[in-house]
C-alpha cells in the first residue's frame, strides 16, 4: 500500500486509476484507527471502484492545544490495519504544509445554527477547522461519495450542510456508530482512558438507553433531568451536557411534536478524557 504524502502525487495517482464510470468512495480520518474507522472503509470499499483514506491530524479543529499534542498518532499501525481489509485502498497522509500551504488557519463558515449547539457551545472554533479541512480534502480528492460515523452527529450535520452550501458534487453517507461488546462507542481517544476509567465509561451507553426508554412516556426536560442525576455522584465520569434535540436543526427540544425525530446527545469527562455519544430516540 502506497502512502501520498502530496496532494499533487495523490491527484496524479487517482488519475491514472480512474477510468470511465469509475467512482470514488473517501473516508476522511485522522488516524489512530479502529474497528469503527474500518466499519467505514468496508462499506466504500462495497460501493465504489477506488477508495481513498486521509490520516491526517487537523489542527484548526482543536480548541485545546494539549488535546492536540497528545493526539494518538501512529501511521504505520493504521496502514497495517488498512491492509488486512484490501491492498487496493489509496492512503493520503499529508503534511501540515501540503494541506494548509503555510497559512494554518481555519476560514469562517456559517451552518445556518448547526455550529452553535452542543459540541460548539463547548468547543470554540471547532465547527469553523471541520468545515476547513473537509472543504480542502474535497478539493484534493474529489470523491463521489464521502464516509462519516453517526458517533460525531452534529459533525455529519454540519458536512451535509457544507455540501449543501458550497454546492460540493459528493454524496454524505452515514454509518451506523460501532461499539464496543460492552456498549462503549469505539473512539481512538478510548487508547487514552485510564484502567478505571475504562471500567466505568460503559455507564454512557447504557444510560442513553435508558434515556431513550423514558423518552417515550416522559417529558424531555424530565428525561434530561434524570441523565443529569445518574451523574450527579458519579465518582469517575463528569457530566459536561446531555441533551434531546430535534435532528434537522439540533435545537434542544421544548416540547415533543409527533413528526419530527430526535435525538440524545452526551458529553462526559471520563479524567482528562472528553467521551461523546449519541443515540436515535424513535
Amino acid at each position: 500500500m502506497i502512502v501520498f504524502r502530496k496532494k499533487d502525487e495523490l491527484n496524479a495517482k487517482i488519475s491514472s486509476l480512474k477510468e470511465e464510470n469509475t467512482t470514488v468512495g473517501f473516508v476522511p480520518t485522522m488516524g489512530a484507527l479502529h474497528q469503527g474507522h474500518l466499519s467505514l472503509v468496508e462499506e466504500a470499499l462495497a460501493n465504489n471502484n477506488l477508495v481513498v483514506v486521509s490520516i491526517f491530524v487537523n489542527p484548526t479543529q482543536f480548541d485545546n492545544s494539549e488535546d492536540l499534542k497528545k493526539y494518538p498518532r501512529n501511521l504505520q499501525q493504521d496502514v497495517d490495519l488498512l491492509n488486512t481489509l484490501s491492498d487496493k485502498i489509496i492512503v493520503y497522509a499529508p503534511t501540515v504544509e501540503d494541506i494548509y500551504e503555510g497559512e494554518t488557519k481555519s476560514r469562517k463558515f456559517n451552518f445556518d445554527g448547526l455550529e452553535h449547539q452542543m459540541e460548539g457551545k463547548f468547543r470554540d472554533g471547532h465547527f469553523d477547522g471541520v468545515g476547513t479541512i473537509v472543504k480542502l480534502l474535497f478539493d484534493i480528492v474529489k470523491p463521489n461519495n464521502a464516509y462519516f460515523g453517526e458517533k460525531d452527529f452534529q459533525q455529519l450535520a454540519i458536512i451535509k450542510k457544507l455540501v449543501s452550501k458550497y454546492n460540493i458534487p459528493v454524496n454524505i453517507v452515514g454509518c451506523k456508530i460501532k461499539r464496543d461488546d460492552n456498549g462503549l462507542a469505539l473512539s481512538s481517544r478510548n487508547t487514552r482512558l485510564k484502567p478505571e476509567h475504562k471500567v466505568v465509561a460503559p455507564f454512557i451507553y447504557k444510560t442513553l438507553k435508558a434515556a431513550k426508554e423514558k423518552f417515550g412516556t416522559k417529558s424531555a426536560n424530565k428525561v434530561i433531568e434524570w441523565v443529569e442525576n445518574q451523574f450527579a455522584n458519579h465518582e469517575l465520569l463528569e457530566l459536561e451536557y446531555f441533551t434531546i434535540a430535534d435532528e434537522a436543526t439540533l435545537k434542544t427540544v421544548k416540547r415533543k411534536s409527533k413528526n419530527k425525530q430526535y435525538r440524545a446527545f452526551i458529553a462526559v469527562y471520563a479524567g482528562k478524557i472528553r467521551l461523546i455519544d449519541n443515540i436515535a430516540l424513535n
